[in-house]
């Protein structure tokens, strides 16, 4: 099926990025999140972005009018009605996400395509509590989602054809490149990323190395661009976490087993560059690590 207006159940991180990239392929977006200040502070977020991608040369200032012009708030499930996809880009939370399909499902257009942005989390599970699980999918962005070009897209074991190729047309339109990947917990980048980050985190926690001396070892010795530990922060630790006790629980393998210092650091509140502090502290001019 053609898609025309999408729908976005979060207006955070994610999900304005998200439509930040579908408005500027052309398509409209409606924007739906729990509050209506949460879905403005989501679009502010996306006209900030676009300035920049202005000011920058990237885009022109025609080019950032008419794609905002496609973005409109629904601060209700309701509003969703309409929408040819549906994309999930809620917090890495089973439970969260689950509440959200109860509500979104009986809303929706029977042909709508239902996809989650989960980064981890099986597609089948979750596919199988909704009313449609033929026409669900996974299409995971990357966050930046305005930078960073990768997309993975994940089948269930119920998804039909129709609805991969819906999804395909979809991202390829957006100039994304498409990876697909099979529905096994953390799909490819995350089980390969995850468990690095998280044996950066043992080799802190174990006293091996400052989180200085770390992040600038994988920076320089690695040619990362950015270290693990910075990496982290930006992705949020209690996203890192969910991710890690995914692949713990989900593959029995005590290699996954997320690090107690990681646990720590969630509990503490101190979740990354989200919070103000994580294993740096953005609360000053410049980060300054924890440890």
């Amino acid at each position: 099926m053609a898609i025309e207006t999408v729908g976005i159940i979060g207006a955070g991180q994610m999900g304005s990025g998200i439509a930040h990239v579908a408005a500027l392929a052309g398509y409209k977006v409606l924007l739906h999140d729990i509050s209506e200040e949460n879905i403005e502070h989501g679009i502010a977020t996306i006209n900030g972005n676009m300035a920049r991608q202005v000011a920058s040369g990237k885009l022109d200032e025609k080019a950032r009018t008419d794609a905002l012009s496609r973005i409109t708030p629904a601060p209700s499930i309701e509003d969703l009605a309409s929408v040819d996809l549906a994309i999930e880009a809620a917090t890495e939370d089973e439970t969260v996400k689950r509440k959200i399909f109860a509500q979104l499902c009986p809303v929706l257009n029977p042909e709508a395509v239902l996809a989650t942005n989960t980064s981890s989390i099986s597609i089948t599970r979750m596919a199988a509590q909704t009313d449609r699980p033929e026409r669900f999918i996974g299409i995971h962005f990357m966050n930046p989602v305005p930078v960073i070009k990768l997309v993975e897209l994940v089948r269930g074991i119920a998804t039909e054809d129709s609805t991969f190729e819906t999804a395909r047309a979809f991202v390829t339109d957006l100039d994304k490149t498409i990876t697909v990947a099979e529905d096994f917990p953390a799909f490819i980048v995350n089980r390969i990323l995850l468990p690095m980050i998280n044996e950066a985190i043992y080799t802190l926690y174990e006293g091996v190395g400052t989180v200085d001396a770390i992040d600038t070892a994988m920076r320089l010795g690695a040619n990362h661009p950015m270290g693990p530990l910075q990496l982290a922060d930006f992705i949020g630790l209690d996203t890192c976490l969910s991710i890690m006790q995914v692949l713990y629980e989900g593959l029995a393998d005590s290699k996954y087993r997320p690090c107690p210092l990681l646990v720590k650091y969630v509990e503490a509140g101190w979740l990354g560059r989200k919070a103000g502090r994580g294993f740096y502290d953005y609360r000053g001019e410049h980060p300054v690590p924890t440890r």
